[in-house]
């Protein structure tokens, strides 16, 4: 199996793992964070999406790293490497964030990079520590009015009762249950159906990084307890006005092709509400994941951006 990992891995050759991995507390769990780059270059924070891992940046990471960053990404709880906990919420996420940061040690603010969730969440790291953070850099995770869903109207006490039992009862059936094994070019094919952009390639190099091997086959290394969409409080009535407050060098880039684990939020959506003197590009003809669909350009757009706002 050893060889046909990695067969696959040199299947994808921009891709390299992470220099350097470590594990941090973050109150009572670990996190698993990698590394690209010298540890004397500057640091730059990369937040990966929803159930996906670290391992997402084997792209862009060696890509800032070539241009003099140390680019440093972390699996978020419940993903990967990282342990698993007892309940997810927003807050524990963007908390975890603080934490990973703080562990870098710079005395300079430090650029912020998240994609999908993972730029939500370093929107609202920018607005709670401000003096920490260099400039936010957002992959298509700018919010919309339209949110994740409109079908529940959250201020009627019964439907938001329905909505939270049901949450709870998944909770309990998943906390005693595993992800179900496959082979790992099924696992690939599964997750090609969210992802039909991304090439099999690609699709199989993420399983070798995101998924375990055990003896009835492979699994994903996330939490089964954990379901799309955000953990815990989360709105875009709350996400909007919070990222036009923001008063740190911004800059967004998002796909214009929508797919099923995107935001899908359009450029008319995003202008009226990004911060003042922010920076915007809509990547024509790229889907959700522009960093893995387009990492030179990206890469290309970050470099430049960083450059200038630091």
């Amino acid at each position: 199996m050893r060889n046909e990992i990695e067969v696959i891995r040199a299947s994808v050759p921009q891709a390299r793992r992470p220099d350097r991995t470590r594990r941090v507390d973050v109150g009572g769990i670990e996190v698993s964070v990698v590394e690209w780059g010298s540890e004397e270059n500057p640091p730059v924070l990369l937040a990966h999406g929803g159930f996906d891992f670290a391992g997402t940046f084997d792209i862009l990471g060696p890509l800032l790293a070539e241009a003099g960053f140390r680019a440093v990404a972390w699996d978020q709880r419940g993903h990967g490497d990282s342990d698993l906990a007892a309940l997810y919420t927003w807050e524990a996420d963007v908390r975890d964030a603080a934490l990973v940061l703080a562990s870098l040690g710079s005395a300079d603010p430090v650029p912020v990079l998240g994609h999908s969730k993972g730029g939500g969440m370093v929107d609202q790291l920018a607005e709670v520590i401000p003096h920490r953070i260099g400039a936010v850099v957002n992959l298509d995770g700018i919010p919309n009015k339209r949110g994740f869903a409109q079908k529940i109207d959250r201020t009627d006490v019964a439907a938001l009762d329905t909505e939270l039992a049901a949450w709870l009862d998944h909770r309990r059936r998943a906390g005693h249950t595993l992800r179900r094994a496959d082979t790992l070019q099924g696992l690939a094919e599964r997750r090609r159906v969210m992802n039909p952009r991304l090439s099999v390639e690609w699709l199989q190099y993420l399983v070798t990084v995101g998924a375990r091997e055990d003896t009835d086959g492979w699994r994903w290394k996330i939490d089964p307890t954990l379901r799309f969409g955000p953990s815990g409080a989360w709105r875009p009535e709350w996400a909007i006005p919070r990222l036009r407050g923001l008063h740190v060098p911004f800059l967004g880039i998002v796909g214009t092709i929508e797919e099923e684990m995107g935001w899908a939020t359009s450029p008319d959506e995003a202008l009226p509400i990004l911060p003042d003197g922010a920076e915007f590009h809509a990547l024509a003809n790229t889907g959700h994941f522009v960093h893995i669909e387009r990492p030179e350009d990206v890469a290309e757009i970050v470099i430049d951006f960083l450059g200038r706002a630091l």
